[in-house]
């Protein structure tokens, strides 16, 4: 019996506490049609939307959102500035641009970079490509880290003119100096 009152007093609770609002008692801003809401309005209703809302893990939250992650300097055994760029990037998002040397087609130079690609995959680097001109790709690393790890690769290959790292180049070792 008790058991069974305790559920119709929680059964009933949300029912009498939810409270519709009169027309009288709502405030100015929700009497208006939903197509006369000003930018404040718009911005009030997703304050009440998101008001009981729990707030998103570390790891759920938008990139430049996240905490910054602690660089462990322990780790680093040299003095080399590309270690501790290495670490500091971590985690975060990092471009690159790659070209190609030569003077390909846009076609020719979207297969090197795709086969580029193919091989830092099966390397279990994950890179993003996106063509930018005719000889010049960009490379998107989800995990920065990784992006040292590309460069060392793409120098090696024949047809890399050079790779950009954070505005750093660093030239392909089969490109000729040219005067």
């Amino acid at each position: 019996m008790k058991t069974k009152f305790i559920l119709i007093f929680l059964a009933l609770v949300p029912i009498v506490l939810s409270k519709k609002f009169k027309d009288g008692e709502k405030p100015e801003w929700a009497k208006k049609d939903i197509r006369d809401y000003s930018e404040a309005d718009l911005e009030r209703l997703l304050d009440q939307w998101e008001e009981d809302e729990e707030p998103l893990e570390a790891d759920e939250l938008p990139e430049h959102l996240r905490p910054q992650p602690k660089l462990d300097f322990s780790n680093l055994e040299s003095k080399n500035p590309e270690d501790l760029l290495k670490v500091s990037k971590k985690g975060r998002t990092l471009m690159t641009f790659v070209s190609v040397n030569g003077n390909p087609t846009r076609d020719e130079a979207d297969e090197i970079t795709k086969l580029w690609q193919t091989s830092l995959w099966n390397n279990h680097i994950q890179a993003e490509r996106y063509m930018v001109d005719d000889n010049r790709a960009i490379f998107l690393f989800k995990d920065g880290a990784q992006a040292w790890e590309a460069k060392d690769f793409l120098v090696d290959q024949e047809r890399c003119k050079g790779v950009t790292i954070e505005n750093k180049e660093y030239p392909g070792k089969h490109v000729k100096d040219e005067l």
